[in-house]
């Protein structure tokens, strides 16, 4: 796609849609699609926000530097007081927080640093649990090392999942910025949780505990919002995977169920899991359209880099419900990808998605790469946007 021959595609008009700032060069036409009554749209984020066309942000996580490896090992055996474990982690989302602006992202996340691989410390604040320990230790990492339970009790979150203080501690970190808050779904939630005891047994108890887990993350989302969050992703690689038998729509129900009544833009993460690296489902977004068109939230963070960028055609679909957040940096890769990259990507999917319903950003967080090589990944998504914001027209 050259940059004289460069064409949007379009769609019918949808008055639900804000406009990005800038985003048609002079005398182009507006893109249209028909309007889709039957989605729920909340997409707040285009409102008076300022953000480019192709706005792009990380998914949430960020890759940990060397000196907060060797502290987690000093917090782990409680080495470290109260005080130490607050400034150590505070002084990581600096530095998560920095490196995105430095790159020059759009959107903001706090890197997740407070958490490890996005969800595991969320189990320590959830009551009614009872670890399980893993039966391999030794070896590579995998996903049969991860943490497990069994309910000893109803499962609740007395104090909340504590993801209020992170936005409080991001919004003081990066004043004036676009701001992203990202938390676990309750499909992925429950995939470590096998109901026992406060349960009854077989399908009865595993629906009760996913109505539990749908329960405390809707009070978290309600709270973050509450708190001024304007931007809110759920995390669901849950939704690749089998979940205690569940369907895929009665999948897709809960992650709905979730998000009932909570106010702002709200994005749904769907990918194949990113355990040190590694997926954990069969990689088909073909086996899941039905259910993610089903999720009723504004848009779609799904993953294509890493996959060669195949299926993208589903995106002409999807984009008419959802807008869409494509991945377009490989995270599972220590390939560095260059600028022209990204680009090619960018233009592949602007073959299937309207512009001004797109955002650019990486496969899945960045957490299981060394930082060296996330600050060189998230330039590369920055510097390829920009490109192909030129070949469109745009500053």
């Amino acid at each position: 796609m050259s940059a004289e021959g460069a064409k949007r595609p379009s769609r019918d008009a949808d008055s639900s849609t804000f406009k990005r700032e800038g985003e048609r060069a002079e005398g182009a036409k507006r893109p249209s699609r028909e309007a889709d009554s039957s989605t729920v749209r909340r997409d707040g984020l285009t409102t008076g926000s300022g953000l480019p066309l192709l706005p792009t942000m990380g998914v949430g996580s960020y890759a940990s530097p060397a000196w907060l490896v060797a502290a987690r090992e000093k917090i782990r055996d409680q080495s470290f007081g109260p005080q130490d474990v607050d400034e150590t982690l505070e002084d990581a989302t600096r530095i998560a927080v920095a490196d995105q602006i430095e790159a020059g992202l759009d959107v903001l996340s706090d890197g997740e640093m407070r958490r490890q691989r996005f969800v595991y410390e969320m189990f320590d604040r959830l009551g009614g649990l009872q670890r399980v320990p893993p039966l391999r230790r030794v070896g590579v990492p995998g996903y049969d090392m991860a943490p497990h339970f069994v309910t000893t009790g109803s499962v609740e979150a007395p104090g909340g999942l504590g993801i209020v203080s992170e936005l409080e501690l991001l919004r003081r970190l990066a004043p004036g910025h676009a701001l992203k808050v990202a938390l676990p779904g309750p499909l992925t939630f429950g995939q470590a949780i096998e109901p026992a005891a406060g349960y009854p047994a077989g399908a009865a108890g595993a629906a009760a505990l996913l109505d539990d887990l749908v329960g405390l993350v809707r009070a978290e989302l309600l709270a973050l919002a509450a708190a001024g969050a304007d931007y809110l992703q759920l995390d669901e690689p849950g939704l690749t995977m089998s979940v205690s038998g569940m369907s895929l729509g009665e999948a897709a129900s809960a992650i709905t169920r979730a998000l009932d009544g909570v106010p702002g833009r709200i994005a749904v993460h769907v990918c194949f899991g990113n355990n040190a690296g590694r997926p954990n489902a069969e990689r088909s977004l073909a086996r899941l359209l039905p259910a993610m068109q089903q999720i009723r939230c504004g848009q779609l963070v799904l993953e294509f880099a890493n996959r060669q960028m195949a299926e993208l055609g589903l995106l002409r679909e999807l984009s008419r419900s959802h807008e869409i957040a494509a991945g377009v940096v490989d995270v599972k890769s220590f390939y560095q990808e260059t600028s022209e990259d990204v680009a090619e990507r960018i233009r592949q999917v602007l073959e299937v998605v309207p512009p001004e319903r797109l955002t650019v950003t990486a496969d899945c967080g960045f957490s299981a790469l060394p930082r060296w090589l996330a600050r060189a990944k998230m330039r590369a998504l920055v510097d390829g946007a920009r490109l192909v914001r030129r070949e469109l027209g745009q500053a």
